[in-house]
């Protein structure tokens, strides 16, 4: 390596020949068996119930748009699920069965190309472009030209009168509203709701891809302890966790987060703290994404020696998760399922009722709806000191568990979910995935998120991360 890059690593307190090696004798505990990409077919029968429903509803087409938000990504996945489409965009769902989809996508320099980059079932694709004079030397508003195109492609197709469904999310309005100037004979209806539906149950083919990336989380999060020891940094942590999942397909490595601090409150990315005894890791892994879809788990790693009120919080986590996953069976009521996660809280005086309503959770504003202040108060932290900034306010403002739930479901990304919580009444389903966790944060004395991501089953249910005890991994100093 060059002297004046080891020196300069050196000076920022990186051991680079050590970056390399952590992963050194890293063998995951079992095999990971790739899926592969769901069958065309999968998605002719999804096209044929939107249709339907369509019919149904008295829609003569129906409009479907992700937008670009940064990053490669896009604000929602519904054309993902609809033509495995991973880029932004407007497709056109005749209702008719003899008239073809049709897509118009704004491409930008987040361009996806195949592969991966062709959407199914679509005839034609038009190549809206970007437009605005600073980026491109062009006049024109990327919005106004998808717009104008596909106001133009409808009425030329004998939509100018018609009732249109719209599928979208928030950075949908200024389209619909463009569409609606464009089109003042037409009608729009939101119909979103037609692949909320249809998404709350996966198919088995659907369920695979979910248990892979329930594995995925599992391998990374194994990975993770095979690191984890004091003076390795939360970046090392994350990137072996980033490294062990992406090397096997993963496609995201910003999916979740890390946090560590000598309370187990802490929740974010990595920042450079050093691992010191008495520490309390948390995995929160929110988002494992493979092909599309997510898997949802959170592990805590305790280092050297903790306070007996920490052991009793991880505990008590444990078996929150634990007592909520006996009750998951087909015709379960998921506030059942939720009532049971609080139990264990209830029964050592933590909560007073699993009721959501009343229930205190970190991110709660004050009892009477006005905003709850964030205590202000200097919180040591030497590694974020030695950077030149300071710890100003603690985290979390008051104590409880991070959400006022057990849990909640499992899809793609961006998808309306249910949540595990008292006030929900609906049975489980067979083909239901979701995740069970189990939170408290008190700020600056002890913390845990623990969870685990389950399948309802015809026979009752499935642990997908299974290959990770839901207890927590201990580094013994």
């Amino acid at each position: 390596m060059n002297r004046a890059v080891v020196s300069l690593n050196s000076a920022a307190g990186i051991d680079a020949r050590r970056l390399e090696r952590l992963l050194d004798g890293f063998e995951p505990s079992f095999i990971f068996q790739p899926v592969d990409p769901l069958p065309e077919a999968e998605y002719v029968d999804r096209l044929r119930r939107i249709r339907r429903e369509a019919t149904v509803a008295g829609h003569d087409v129906t409009l479907v748009h992700a937008d670009g938000i940064g990053w490669y990504h896009v604000s929602n996945s519904y054309l993902r699920y609809i033509c495995d489409w991973a880029r932004e965009g407007v497709l056109v769902i005749p209702t008719d069965e003899d008239k073809p989809l049709t897509l118009f996508s704004f491409f930008s320099s987040s361009v996806l190309l195949p592969p991966a980059g062709e959407p199914l079932l679509v005839e034609d694709i038009w190549q809206v472009g970007t437009w605005g004079r600073e980026s491109y030397n062009r006049p024109g508003r990327m919005v106004d030209r998808v717009v104008a195109a596909v106001a133009g492609f409808l009425h030329d197709q004998g939509f100018a009168r018609a009732q249109i469904g719209t599928i979208g999310d928030a950075t949908s309005a200024g389209y619909w509203n463009g569409l609606k100037a464009e089109l003042p004979k037409a009608s729009f209806i939101a119909a979103q709701d037609i692949v909320d539906r249809m998404q709350r149950l996966r198919s088995p083919a659907e369920q695979r891809l979910v248990r892979a990336a329930a594995q995925l989380a599992d391998i990374g999060i194994q990975a993770a302890y095979h690191v984890t020891r004091p003076g390795v940094t939360d970046h090392e942590i994350y990137a072996a966790f980033t490294y062990a999942q992406l090397a096997r397909g993963g496609e995201s490595g910003d999916g979740y987060q890390i946090g560590i601090n000598r309370w187990g409150t802490a929740c974010g990315k990595p920042y450079g703290h050093v691992v010191r005894d008495g520490d309390l890791i948390n995995l929160y892994i929110s988002a494992t994404t493979y092909r599309g879809y997510n898997a949802q788990i959170a592990r805590m790693i305790a280092v050297g020696t903790i306070t007996p009120k920490q052991e009793e919080v991880l505990e008590m986590c444990v078996e929150g998760v634990r007592a909520a996953a006996a009750h998951v069976k087909p015709g379960a009521l998921v506030s059942e399922v939720a009532n049971a996660s609080f139990e264990p809280y209830i029964r050592r005086g933590y909560l007073g009722s699993a009721d959501s309503r009343t229930m205190p959770y970190n991110w709660n504003a004050n009892e009477d709806g006005s905003p709850r202040r964030v205590p202000r108060q200097a919180v040591p932290d030497e590694d974020w000191e030695r950077q030149g900034r300071r710890l100003m306010h603690v985290y979390p403002a008051t104590l409880g568990p991070h959400n006022p739930n057990a849990g909640h479901q499992v899809s793609m990304p961006k998808f309306t979910h249910y949540n595990i919580a008292s006030n929900n009444h609906d049975r489980l389903e067979p083909g239901m995935t979701f995740v069970l966790h189990s939170q408290w944060l008190d700020p600056m004395v002890a913390g845990c998120n623990v969870g685990d991501c389950y399948l309802v089953t015809a026979a009752g249910a499935e642990n997908l991360s299974c290959h990770t005890p839901l207890e927590p991994h201990r580094v013994k100093l």
